[in-house]
């Protein structure tokens, strides 16, 4: 019998009207197509993440008023309520327990459990988490674990069969399946970097984090998000390219932190009129409107009106494109840009600077200062004004503001170091256990001990 007959036999049973019980193992000797091997070896890399908070209560207008709490004695600190959510994620590093999640899944989170596909329940830390990605990766302590292999997403096609792996609405593990719809979709006020995949695979609320395969079995994207006007799946998700979370994966694990390095140029898409008045044939590219001065575009000799065609041999089609490329390269490496200058390609090479650091969020430098942002403010040490690390603000029931801190409070040390600036309040931070502030009140000064 031919394939296409064999094909059109096994199509008569599924449009039979018999039970699903009672289909056959195999057509004329051949078994009927089926996901179940790939999945047995993929799903124990799959788990479901809880994760416990805290949250503000919405309280009476009245309640907020100073002067309202303090005639009738209230308490200054907000009520809290502790909040609950769930998630999933998937096992990259057997050995040494690394799970890629989004950030958004474990996001001021104070306690992590993590459940294996066989059940078992682990506490799991936070190794790093990038919000502007929305990746995060933890790490669990455990032996007989199982990781997916990371596939490269670059060679994925439109129309290439994936299957999304995961938790949705808690039920436990769940399985879908779809086509790639879209690639390098942006402009969704999602994150600040992306390039997302777009499938058909029913991705639902607690699917974020967990695995989109393909047919090998292999991990192409980490699932984050669905387009949806009603609250339920209606075939439009999206998960980040599995590069790209590599990518954020190596610098949270090697640095607790993305370390993203600065190019210095402002760009523009090019639309049709563009193209042709700068004497191109095709829209390829992005045209450079303006360079920093001394940055390392200015430095490579980069020039307004140059169109960056590629970086690093990857073709660049629009701003989003750059953004991604330089925002996910390390400071300090080097990078070739094959630019077009009035009507000749040629490739420049750019080292990658760190950028400059005005503020600084708190979680970048230690989870215990989650919920402050930083920056610098000039305060009077005697007759001088000094640039000095300052809270700029402190969000109500965060971890920094149950630590203590409040706006307007200039740090002068970190566990007994003075810091002058914010690199060095961040250096002197991350990984660091315990924290003691040495800090500038108002006309008095303090410690506060952060654990």
């Amino acid at each position: 019998m031919t394939a296409l007959r064999r094909l059109a036999a096994s199509m008569l049973f599924v449009l039979t009207p018999v039970s699903w019980a009672h289909l056959p193992a195999a057509v004329d000797g051949e078994p009927l197509p089926s996901l179940a091997p790939m999945l047995e070896e993929t799903t124990p890399a799959v788990v479901n993440i809880a994760t416990t908070g805290r949250a503000l209560v919405a309280e009476n207008p009245l309640l907020q008023d100073p002067f309202f709490r303090r005639f009738f004695d209230l308490p200054e600190r907000p009520r809290e309520r502790q909040t609950q959510s769930l998630g999933s994620g998937v096992i990259v590093d057997a050995e040494a327990g690394y799970i890629l999640t989004n950030h958004h899944v474990i996001r001021r989170a104070d306690r992590i459990t993590v459940t294996l596909a066989d059940r078992r329940e682990l506490a799991a830390t936070v190794v790093g988490s990038d919000s502007e990605t929305d990746v995060a990766v933890i790490r669990v302590e455990a032996g007989g674990l199982q990781a997916l292999p990371l596939a490269n997403s670059d060679e994925l096609r439109v129309g290439d069969f994936v299957v999304a792996i995961g938790n949705p609405f808690g039920l436990g593990q769940t399985v879908t399946s779809g086509i790639v719809s879209a690639l390098g979709r942006s402009g969704l006020r999602l994150t600040s970097y992306q390039d997302f995949i777009q499938t058909d695979a029913s991705i639902n609320p607690g699917n974020s984090g967990g695995a989109l395969v393909n047919l090998r079995g292999e991990l192409v994207g980490i699932n984050t998000a669905i387009l949806t006007p009603a609250g339920g799946n209606v075939g439009i998700g999206f998960a980040i390219p599995s590069n790209m979370a590599r990518s954020v994966m190596e610098q949270l694990i090697a640095h607790g932190e993305i370390q993203r390095g600065r190019l210095g140029v402002s760009a523009q898409d090019l639309n049709p009129d563009l193209a042709e008045a700068f004497g191109l044939g095709e829209r390829s590219g992005v045209v450079i409107t303006q360079i920093e001065g001394g940055s390392p575009a200015d430095k490579a000799g980069l020039a307004t009106g140059d169109i960056i065609l590629a970086v690093n041999d990857r073709a660049v089609r629009q701003v989003s494109d750059l953004r991604n490329a330089i925002g996910l390269l390390r400071v300090g490496e080097t990078v070739t840009l094959r630019v077009n200058r009035n009507g000749t390609t040629q490739e420049l090479d750019v080292l990658i600077a760190e950028p400059e650091l005005t503020t600084l969020q708190g979680e970048r430098a230690s989870p215990r200062l989650a919920g402050a942002r930083l920056g610098m403010n000039e305060q009077r040490v005697g007759t001088d004004n000094v640039q000095r690390v300052t809270v700029l603000e402190v969000e109500p029931g965060s971890p920094a503001d149950r630590a203590g801190l409040r706006e307007g409070d200039a740090i002068l040390s970190v566990n007994r170091l003075d810091v002058t600036d914010l690199r060095e309040f961040r250096e002197r931070s991350v990984g660091q256990q315990e924290l003691l502030l040495h800090i500038q009140r108002g006309s008095g000064a303090l410690f506060l001990v952060l654990r």
